[in-house]
């Protein structure tokens, strides 16, 4: 009975190695196949659509400032002429403006100098037939190459 055993692989030197290796166990070339996935040709968008969320807030950090920055607006305020209330408003809008416009600053320039630094590996799906009695031999040959993970389907 033919097995089919799925991994994925960081483009690298690993994969050359468990190729060459998982050919010299017997398995043939015919029988092993890779496709190596695409990056995101398009940035990222900086801000969520109510459909798509990305799971990074953009406002938690200027609503910690504009609770901070209202905080310490209002007890200025005591001592102005405008008032507690009107130097609350003013610090709460502040201290917003200045969590968001760090929070882009930190997603636009920092993240994206520090993915550029680390280069864009692409991955690599793995598949692999070969026979049932072959099987955890090929499953060795991959996690010892550092295969991210490996499916097996009869």
């Amino acid at each position: 009975m033919m097995v089919q055993i799925f991994s994925t692989f960081e483009h690298s030197t690993n994969l050359e190695l468990a190729i060459t290796m998982l050919e010299q166990n017997g398995i043939k070339k015919e029988n092993i196949f890779a496709v190596p996935l695409t990056n995101r040709k398009t940035e990222r968008r900086l801000f969520d659509s109510i459909h798509n969320a990305d799971g990074i807030s953009m406002i938690s950090t200027g609503a910690a400032l504009g609770t901070a920055f209202a905080v310490v607006g209002a007890s200025v305020g005591f001592k102005l002429a405008w008032g507690p209330i009107y130097c609350g408003l003013i610090g709460t809008a502040g201290g917003f403006l200045l969590g968001i416009c760090i929070d882009v600053f930190y997603y636009k320039v920092i993240k994206k100098q520090r993915r550029l630094l680390r280069g864009k590996n692409t991955e690599v799906i793995l598949i692999i037939e070969c026979g049932e009695s072959q099987a955890d031999t090929v499953e060795n040959i991959l996690w010892q190459y550092y295969a991210f993970g490996t499916a097996r389907v009869m």
